[in-house]
């Protein structure tokens, strides 16, 4: 069997699709089966491994409080040629853009390989998709046609495809527990005593940061032993650093972003993900539990969908709260027995989203997949 993991997002800087892509790419190479990644260019001159195939231009657009990918193929001619060179048997789109993914779902060869997308969004808090609901009709019955399954990382991702007719199944991302995990070599500069809470994400609308500074201002006046470090880039920094200076924060970092996080995963006591909307899921939750950090996030529907009924549901608070927000971390903050103990909570539930087990689960469902389209 050879795989082509699709990706709509560029690969140009750190994102949860891109993670979980290569993820399923690293399994999928351990059992022995012939991968390659597929992904739009989005600068003139990039340079990835040799299973990494540029196919298609990507173009930033703002999109839902955040940035998302437009993508074209120019040379439409260029996809069929790379699909009847690699002669690929699994065609595993991740999320879907316009119009690449028609240019490429309309190629003659996809006609014979098995298609499968993955959907990471939540589009239910998008005010576009609120506004023209009827627009996912179209696409839907497109999918009827010419995907043969569909896998949600959640289920807010899940709901989107109600309609769809095909085999579909919640498999949730997953994480790499080689990376991240308590035995990461920690930065020394962070390691002087103080408190470490960090964020790592886009700067961008979605991802709240702003409510975390307004959390930690007012931790700020109680505890004089914090730092909050940041770690990610987006259209918002200049802005989350100007309030920052503006109301005398100290102790705040911003690192920009990094390919690698995992040594400030390790080098911090408490994660925090205040994204106000728009997560399917949270990789970035998993990677900080598997880190052993205990975790305080909005309640926004991903992180309720797969934290509800768990221990860290109760670390959970409405969207937008900063105050409540700020009542949370302290609570950690003054209590290292329970910050422990939930980072071995973290760890143990980790386990159970290994990329190992989730790739077997994504290749169960290919063959799955497999048999329901010969029966057609």
């Amino acid at each position: 069997m050879k795989v082509a993991l699709i990706s709509f997002h560029t690969f140009f800087s750190p994102g949860g699709v891109k993670t979980h892509i290569f993820g399923l790419y690293k399994e999928f190479k351990k059992r022995g089966i012939e991968t390659k990644i597929i992904i739009p260019r989005r600068r003139l001159k990039e340079k990835y491994q040799k299973d990494i195939i540029l196919l298609g231009t990507s173009f930033p657009i703002r999109f839902g409080g955040g940035v998302s990918d437009i993508d074209v193929n120019f040379n439409p001619v260029s996809i069929e040629r790379v699909l009847r060179k690699e002669k690929f048997d699994v065609l595993h789109f991740h999320n879907f853009s316009f119009p690449s993914g028609l240019q490429i779902l309309l190629s003659p060869t996809t006609f014979k390989t098995l298609n499968i997308l993955t959907f990471h969004s939540d589009i239910s808090r998008s005010k576009f998709f609120q506004r023209f609901p009827q627009i996912l009709k179209p696409f839907i019955k497109f999918c009827d046609l010419r995907i043969d399954g569909v896998i949600a990382v959640s289920k807010v991702a899940y709901d989107t495809f109600k309609e769809y007719r095909g085999p579909k199944i919640i498999l949730p991302n997953g994480v790499d527990l080689e990376r991240f995990n308590p035995k990461v070599p920690k930065i020394e500069k962070y390691l002087d005593g103080k408190i470490n809470i960090l964020f790592v994400g886009r700067i961008e609308k979605r991802k709240g940061l702003i409510y975390l500074l307004k959390a930690y201002e007012i931790l700020q006046k109680k505890f004089p032993n914090l730092r909050l470090i940041v770690v990610g880039d987006g259209p918002l920094r200049e802005k989350c650093q100007k309030y920052a200076k503006d109301n005398g924060l100290k102790e705040v970092i911003f690192e920009g972003a990094k390919e690698d996080p995992s040594p400030y995963f390790a080098s911090s006591h408490i994660f925090c993900a205040p994204s106000i909307f728009g997560e399917s899921f949270g990789i970035v939750i998993l990677e900080a539990m598997a880190s052993g950090l205990p975790v305080v996030a909005f309640a926004n529907e991903g992180y309720k969908s797969w934290l509800k009924g768990k221990k860290g549901e109760k670390f959970l608070v409405e969207p937008k709260d900063f105050k409540k927000l700020a009542q949370k971390i302290e609570i950690l903050i003054r209590n290292s027995k329970l910050r422990e103990e939930m980072g071995k909570w973290g760890i143990n539930e980790a386990k159970k989203y290994s990329f190992s087990k989730i790739a077997q689960k994504v290749l169960d469902f290919y063959s799955f997949c497999q048999k329901e389209k010969l029966k057609k």
